[in-house]
């Protein structure tokens, strides 16, 4: 079974499945804290969401993870998956991955500390979820063996113009009143 390629199409599956998890959770979070859409989208339920999200992007990121070391062809050592630059295949591309996967795990358990860290400091961590998206990002594109292929481009694409639009409305959105919020 050395060229059995169900784990090497498994890895390519939950590497894209992570990152759409990734980047809608990223919007979730975004929506959150913009409320593009007034009082339309409640709080609790949209941080449920996203932190959902971010659960499911975890484990599509251990899926990924687990499936690379399974495959035969690639020769990945259990090094290479969690320290950045142990891995002989794209070392550059593949230590951007490991950082930003560790980066999502930091994230997400800071959800859980979010009381002992206080929430200026959590606030702060948060921030660095765009660092964590931007290194997704260019690890997807670098690495993976998909990224020629126009589907993948245009994922990568639509995922970054969505974070952007999403952060440009955020920082920049039309500021309502409560009064103005009811009537739309």
């Amino acid at each position: 079974m050395k060229n059995d390629p169900t784990f090497w199409l498994l890895a390519r599956a939950s590497g894209v499945t992570a990152y759409g998890l990734l980047t809608a959770s990223v919007l979730a979070g975004l929506v959150l804290k913009a409320r593009p859409f007034g009082r339309a989208l409640k709080p609790a339920s949209t941080t449920d969401i996203h932190r959902f999200l971010a659960v499911l992007g975890l484990g599509m990121l251990a899926v990924h993870g687990v499936t690379i070391a399974l495959d035969r062809t690639l020769h990945m050592p259990l090094a290479g998956l969690f320290v950045p630059g142990a891995s002989p295949y794209r070392p550059v591309a593949v230590a951007v991955g490991v950082v930003a996967a560790e980066l999502m795990a930091l994230i997400y358990v800071s959800f859980f500390l979010r009381s002992r860290i206080g929430v200026r400091n959590w606030r702060r961590l948060h921030w660095a979820t765009y660092l964590l998206f931007f290194l997704a990002t260019v690890h997807g594109v670098a690495s993976g063996t998909d990224s020629s292929q126009p589907w993948a481009h245009d994922l990568y694409l639509a995922a970054v113009g969505a974070v952007a639009f999403a952060t440009a409305w955020r920082a920049f959105g039309r500021r309502t009143s409560p009064a103005t919020q009811r009537s739309i």
